[in-house]
Order: structure tokens, then C-alpha cells, then sequence
């Protein structure tokens, strides 16, 4: 990415630390945010949440973008509004790509990413006159998802992934039908992971993310564009023949229902659904391996990514509730409202360094991105 990097704003903001306690109360479905609440959930559906410990911020604040960061708003949103019930929060995930267009737009005040922005949104940006501040919150594990009733896949390598999933795949409707291309791709293709031939001869039912989802352009860039380059196909992307949604949760509905589906979504999706879908171990050039917290933290697990929020600068200079929002999401919020345990959003939370990092870039108030 060519686009400029870093800049710190000449005369930063203060901070203004907030001390929230956190938890969440969630009540009926509304379609409003009224004042002294956090209005959480997608674009269809927003949740009302009331505070009630009271706390010196008011005003109202926009959170749009990744379906799979959302969760992480979500939570933080209700632990502050418990805390500040004049703040009227709302929530949605519409997908990066669709947050990222009204973000710079100028509609909304943070924009949830599950990637880092590109080249021609930080365009579509500075034309709008939007500087941004970028923070990671946490990390995520892409997960390849089956049906919970499927005992014929375990593991599958990003050499089968292509085979199944990638542009040659289109058409195909049963797993044996791409068991040739597989293990043609597989005499090329020698360092990302043994194909897992033969495949059953069952019924490829694929649902996953759509264009408009950061988990969609995170998985043809890792998995999808890595193969092809090895092969010399430019622009490799997914096989256009499959049910899309944005919406984590639909994919979760439509993997369940077909035993022998494939797709993928965003670790923390897997871990509440255990039920009824499986997560496959991936293999990535280094033996199969299983999504896990720790799997994901420590870089085994081959589809991992880093997760954001940015902050718009010019709703920040105008709304004091944003602020310490803010504050209290990169200070108090991921870090005891993201992990493993019971309660938390099933994510993994930035190491030390990641944490001083992104605390450090909001102090100084510093804008652009530092991922390209």
C-alpha cells in the first residue's frame, strides 16, 4: 500500500479516562436508539440496552462495518452505556466494505474492520475530508466450517481449499468432482499443505461471507491468492456459485442445515455454534491444525488476522462521548471483555506489545494506517 502512513494530529486531544463497570442487560428489539441507552445488533435487527450506574458522558455515537467485530462493539457498548446512560450507542454489521463506504462518507463514528482499509477507501477518505485513527482490539482466527454431522472432512489444506472453493471450482456441486483438480493443483503446489484425497462423493453445499465482508477479502487473500500465485493465475478470487451473506449468523444457519457444507467465518462465530457445525483443522504448509485461542495467538493456526476499529477524527473533535468511548474500548473493554472465558467475546486478546501499541496510537492521537 502506497498510501501515507503515519501522521500524528498537531494538537492532540485530551484523554479523558473513563471508569466503566462492565456487563450487559440486553432487552426487547428496537429500531431506535433512545437516550440513555446502547441500541446493539445488525442492520436489521438492533437490540436496547439501559444503562444504570450513571456517568458523566452524554450524547450518541454510530458503529458500523465488520460482522464479525461487531460483537466486540457490541460488548463494549453495553458495558459503557451501564455506565453512561446518557449515551445513546447503536451498533450494526453491515460488513467492512459497506461500514468503510459510510465511514467515509462521513455517516457513522467508528467503523468496525475485520482488514486493515484500502488503498481506494483511505482515497475516498481524504476526498471526504475523514482522517482516521486505526486501532487493533483483538485477533481472530478465520475458521473453514462443515456441518456438525459431517464425519467425512477433517482437515483440509489451502491447495483443497483452492481445489473447492477457488475460481476453477465453479460448477462443481459434490466434493469428488474436484478430487482431479485437486491433486493436479497438489503436483504445482508443494508448499501449502497435502491435499486430502479422495473426496467424498457427497453434495458441495458452499455458504460463506460476500464481497461487501472484510472475512471474505481476508480469506481470498490468504488462502485463495496464495495458491493462485503459485499456479500464475492474477486476481485469483472465490467461485462466484454460492450462497453469500454478510451475516455471520446466516452462514451459520445455512452451514447447519446441509451435512456436508463448506465455508467460513470468524472464529468467535464457531465457538457459540458448536452444536451444529464443525471447525476443520487447516493445513497451510505445516501439518493440520485446529482453530484455538491458542492455535490463533501464537500464529500456527494459517488463517489469522488482526481486528480494528477506526475512529473518524472529525466526529471525534465534535463529540466528547465518542472520546471517552473510545478510552474506555481500547483500555478497559478488550481487555477484560475479549478471551475464553465464560462471558467474554470468544476472540484473542492482543498480546502486551499489540496492547501497548494500539493504547499508544490513541494517546497520541495518531492517524493513517500502519498496516500496508
Amino acid at each position: 500500500m502506497n498510501s501515507p502512513k503515519r501522521r500524528i494530529l498537531a494538537g492532540a486531544l485530551a484523554l479523558t479516562l473513563v471508569a466503566a463497570a462492565c456487563g450487559s442487560d440486553d432487552d426487547d428489539a428496537t429500531t431506535d436508539a433512545p437516550a440513555g441507552s446502547v441500541a446493539t445488533g445488525s442492520t436489521d435487527d438492533t437490540t436496547e440496552t439501559d444503562g444504570s450506574d450513571g456517568g458523566g458522558a452524554s450524547g450518541s455515537i454510530f458503529v458500523s462495518g465488520s460482522s464479525t467485530v461487531e460483537p466486540i462493539s457490541i460488548a463494549a457498548g453495553n458495558a459503557f452505556a451501564d455506565a453512561n446512560p446518557d449515551v445513546a450507542i447503536t451498533v450494526e454489521g453491515p460488513g467492512t466494505g459497506d461500514g468503510f463506504a459510510k465511514f467515509c462518507a462521513g455517516e457513522t463514528d467508528i467503523s468496525d474492520a475485520s482488514r486493515a482499509i484500502s488503498e481506494e477507501e483511505i482515497a475516498d477518505c481524504e476526498a471526504a475530508g475523514i482522517d482516521f485513527i486505526e486501532l487493533q482490539v483483538a485477533v481472530d482466527g478465520l475458521s473453514v466450517i462443515t456441518s456438525a454431522e459431517n464425519e467425512a472432512v477433517e482437515c483440509l489444506s489451502f491447495v483443497d481449499l483452492y481445489a473447492l472453493l477457488g475460481p476453477d471450482a465453479t460448477g462443481i456441486s459434490n466434493w469428488a468432482d474436484a478430487t482431479d483438480a485437486a491433486d493436479e493443483i497438489a503436483a504445482t503446489v508443494t508448499d501449502l499443505g497435502a491435499v486430502n484425497t479422495p473426496y467424498p462423493d457427497a453434495s458441495l453445499t458452499v455458504t460463506a461471507p460476500g464481497e461487501e465482508s472484510g472475512t471474505f477479502d481476508s480469506f481470498v487473500e490468504i488462502v485463495i491468492e496464495g495458491v493462485g500465485e503459485e499456479l500464475g493465475v492474477e486476481d485469483a478470487n472465490v467461485r462466484p456459485d454460492y450462497t453469500a451473506s454478510p451475516n455471520d449468523n446466516v452462514i451459520i444457519e445455512g452451514i447447519a442445515a446441509n451435512a456436508t457444507s463448506l465455508g467460513w467465518v470468524g472464529f468467535a462465530f464457531v465457538e457459540e455454534n458448536l452444536d451444529t457445525i464443525k471447525p476443520l483443522q487447516v493445513d497451510g504448509g505445516d501439518g493440520c491444525v485446529e482453530p484455538t485461542p491458542e492455535s490463533i495467538a501464537s500464529g500456527d493456526f494459517p488463517i489469522a488476522r488482526p481486528l480494528f476499529i477506526y475512529v473518524s477524527v472529525p466526529a471525534l473533535e465534535g463529540n466528547s462521548a465518542l472520546e471517552a468511548f473510545v478510552d474506555f474500548y481500547i483500555g478497559e473493554a478488550i481487555t477484560t471483555l475479549v478471551g475464553a472465558d465464560e462471558g467474554q467475546v470468544p476472540y484473542v486478546p492482543l498480546n502486551d506489545e499489540q496492547l501497548a501499541e494500539t493504547q499508544n496510537v490513541w494517546e497520541s492521537r495518531e492517524t493513517g494506517t500502519r498496516e500496508g
